[in-house]
C-alpha cells in the first residue's frame, strides 16, 4: 500500500537484513528511501506494526465482545429450532450486503479513495462525497426490496418448513435495515482507513455488541425458565431479538460521524456522479460482485444441506451450530489476518500505483509469514482441542455438553482450513492493489465449484443413513480443502502478475511453523484428553484440559520454532522482551 520508491540493492525481495518492515527491526520499519515528494494532500503514511497493532487491539475488543454476545444467544436460545431460525434470518442481510456492496466497498473503492487522495487538489473529499451518496443510495434501495422478498430469500437460502419458516422471516424483516446502516458503516470507515485513521472502524462495533449483550441479556431473564420454541415464542420477544441487532448496527455507524468531524472530513450528498471517476471504480467492483455472488452460491448450498440434515431430526447439527463453529474458526483470521492487510492494503495500492512490483511482493511475503506465526498454531488448536472449546464456550444456560460438543467437532473439522483461508485472502489483495478484481473471480470460481461439488457429495452420500448427522462436519472439512485449491491457483496466478513472490522464504516459514505446530498439537491432545477423561466430562474437565492443553501446544510451538530457526517468531518474542523492558 504505498508510494514511490526505491529498493536497496542486492537480495531476494523480503530477504536479508534491514529489508522494510521490520525483518530485522520493529514490525512497520520500512526500508525505502522516498525519490520524489508526495502532494501536500496525502495523508502521512502510518507504520504497518502500529497500525495492525492498533487494528487488532479493536478486533481484539470487538471479538471478545462478540463473543461473549454469542455466549449469552446460545445459551437464551440454543442451536435447534429458534436458533436455527435466528441464524438464517441474521444472515440473509450480512450475505446481501456483502453480495451487492460490501464486497466492491472493501477491494475496490479503498484503492479509489487513496488514488483519489494523492490525485485530487481537494484530497479527495469530493470523491469520497459522491461514493457515499452513491453507496447509502444502493444500500437503501436494497434494504427496501429485501424487506418485500424476505419470503423468498428464506426460501432460497433455507429448507425451512412451518412456524421454523415463519419464525425466520419475521426476524429477517427485522434484520434487513441492518443493510442500510453496515452500508453507512463501511464507508465512513474506508474513508477514515485511507486517511490513515484505522481505529474507528476496528473498535465501534464492541457498541454493536454491546447494544446485543443487552438485548440478549433482556430476553434470557425474561425467558431463562420457559421451553420456548418457534411456536411458542411471543411476538414481544421476537422484537427484542430481532430490533436489539439492528439498533446496535446502527449505533455503530453512526458513531463514526464524530471521527469524520474529528479528522476534518467534510462530507455531503453529491449526485453529481457523472464524469467523476466513479464509473472506473463501477467497472471495477463488476468483478467483485461477481466473485461474492460465486461465493454466495456455495454459503447457499451448504446453508440449504445443514438446514435439511436438522429437518431430518438432527436439530442441532444444523445451521446454527455451523455458524457458531465457523465464527470461531474465523477470530484468528478477523484478528491476525485483516488487521494486517488492512494496514497493507493502502500502502500496496500507493506502490501499485508506481509499478513498484518489488515492494508489493515484499508486502504480501511479510503479512504471509507474520500471520502465519499465529494462525498456523491457531488451526492446529482447533483441530485437536476443538470440543474442549466448544464446551467452554457453549455449554452455559439450555445448551448440553453433547450439543456442544457438536460445534466441537465442527470446529476441529474446520481446524487446518485456516492456514489456506487465511493466506488465500491475503494473497487477493496483491490482484486489488492493482485494480485487478477479474483474476480474484476466476480464481473465486475454482474454490466455490470445489466447495459445491465436495459438499455436495459428502451430503448425498451420508443421506439417509444413521450417518447423516456428520454431514455438516464433512462439510466444514471440504470447506477447508476447497481452499488448498484455490491457494494453489491463487499463488500461480499472483506470481505472473507481479513477476516472482518471495516463495522459498514463505515456503520455508511455513513449513517450520506446520511441522512445530504439528510436534505441540500432538503432545497437546493426548495432554487434553487424558486430563478430560481424570477430571470428568464436563465444563469444569474440559476447561481443565483446554488449559493443559493450550499450555503444552503454546510452549512446545515456541520450543520447536526456535529450535527449528523460525525467524518470525524469534522477531516476535524480541519484541515481547523489548516492551517488557528485558
Amino acid at each position: 500500500m504505498q508510494g514511490p520508491a526505491t529498493r536497496r540493492p542486492g537480495g531476494p525481495a523480503g530477504s536479508g537484513p534491514g529489508t522494510r518492515d521490520g525483518v530485522a527491526g520493529e514490525l512497520g520499519t520500512r526500508d525505502r528511501t522516498v525519490t520524489e515528494p508526495r502532494p501536500a494532500q496525502a495523508p502521512a503514511e502510518p507504520s504497518v506494526g502500529r497500525a495492525s497493532r492498533l487494528m487488532a487491539l479493536g478486533t481484539l475488543a470487538s471479538r471478545t465482545t462478540g463473543l461473549v454476545r454469542q455466549f449469552l444467544l446460545v445459551a437464551a436460545i440454543g442451536t435447534a429450532g429458534i436458533g436455527n431460525a435466528y441464524t438464517i434470518g441474521l444472515n440473509l442481510p450480512n450475505m446481501l450486503y456483502i453480495l451487492i456492496i460490501g464486497g466492491a466497498l472493501n477491494a475496490v473503492f479503498v484503492p479509489q479513495l487513496v488514488r483519489s487522495m494523492h490525485r485530487d487538489r481537494d484530497g479527495g473529499t469530493a470523491y469520497a462525497s459522491r461514493l457515499l451518496t452513491l453507496i447509502l443510495t444502493g444500500v437503501l434501495t436494497l434494504t427496501v426490496l429485501t424487506e418485500l422478498f424476505t419470503p423468498q430469500l428464506v426460501d432460497l437460502f433455507s429448507n425451512f418448513k412451518g412456524v421454523n419458516r415463519q419464525l425466520a422471516i419475521d426476524l429477517g424483516r427485522m434484520f434487513m435495515p441492518q443493510i442500510f446502516f453496515l452500508g453507512l458503516f463501511v464507508v465512513l470507515g474506508q474513508i477514515l482507513n485511507a486517511k490513515g485513521k484505522f481505529g474507528p472502524m476496528m473498535w465501534t462495533p464492541v457498541l454493536t455488541n454491546v447494544v446485543v449483550i443487552a438485548s440478549t441479556s433482556a430476553y434470557w431473564y425474561l425467558n431463562h425458565d420457559k421451553d420456548l420454541t418457534a411456536s411458542t415464542i411471543p411476538a414481544s420477544d421476537v422484537r427484542l431479538l430481532g430490533l436489539g441487532v439492528t439498533l446496535g448496527i446502527a449505533v455503530q455507524a453512526l458513531t463514526l460521524l464524530p471521527y469524520l468531524k474529528a479528522a476534518g472530513i467534510r462530507l455531503t450528498l453529491r449526485f453529481d456522479w457523472r464524469g467523476a471517476g466513479l464509473g472506473h471504480a463501477i467497472t471495477l467492483a463488476k468483478w467483485t460482485l461477481l466473485f461474492v455472488l460465486v461465493n454466495q452460491v456455495g454459503l447457499a448450498v451448504v446453508m440449504r444441506y445443514a438446514s435439511d440434515v436438522g429437518n431430518a431430526g438432527y436439530e442441532h447439527w444444523g445451521v446454527a451450530a455451523y455458524n457458531n463453529a465457523y465464527m470461531i474458526w474465523g477470530l484468528p483470521q478477523a484478528l491476525i489476518t485483516v488487521s494486517v492487510i488492512t494496514a497493507l492494503l493502502p500502502r500496496m495500492s500507493r506502490a501499485a500505483v508506481d509499478n513498484d512490483l518489488a515492494s508489493v511482493r515484499d508486502d504480501i511475503s511479510y503479512g504471509l509469514r507474520v500471520t502465519g506465526v499465529a494462525i498456523v498454531p491457531a488451526a492446529f488448536a482447533f483441530l485437536v482441542l476443538g470440543p474442549q472449546i466448544a464446551v467452554v464456550l457453549f455449554k452455559h444456560g439450555g445448551m448440553n455438553i453433547d450439543n456442544a460438543h457438536i460445534i466441537g467437532y465442527m470446529l476441529s473439522a474446520f481446524g487446518l482450513g485456516l492456514i489456506p483461508f487465511s493466506a488465500q485472502f491475503l494473497m487477493l489483495r496483491g490482484f486489488y492493489a492493482f485494480e485487478d478484481t477479474k483474476s480474484p473471480f476466476t480464481i473465486n470460481i475454482w474454490i466455490s465449484a470445489a466447495n459445491v461439488a465436495l459438499s455436495s457429495a459428502v451430503f448425498y452420500s451420508l443421506r439417509g443413513s444413521d450417518k447423516e448427522r456428520w454431514a455438516v462436519v464433512a462439510m466444514c472439512f471440504v470447506y477447508g480443502v476447497s481452499y488448498c485449491i484455490g491457494l494453489a491457483i491463487t499463488a500461480q496466478k499472483l506470481k505472473r502478475r507481479l513477476h516472482g513472490l518471495d516463495g522459498k522464504r514463505i515456503t520455508q516459514t511455513y513449513v517450520r511453523l506446520i511441522a512445530a505446530s504439528a510436534v505441540a498439537a500432538g503432545a497437546a491432545f493426548i495432554v487434553a484428553l487424558y486430563v478430560n477423561r481424570m477430571v470428568g466430562q464436563s465444563w469444569l474437565g474440559s476447561t481443565a484440559a483446554l488449559l493443559a492443553g493450550g499450555t503444552i501446544l503454546g510452549t512446545l510451538f515456541l520450543v520447536c520454532s526456535r529450535l527449528m530457526r523460525v525467524e518470525e517468531v524469534e522477531q516476535l518474542l524480541g519484541s515481547v522482551r523489548a516492551k517488557l523492558g528485558r
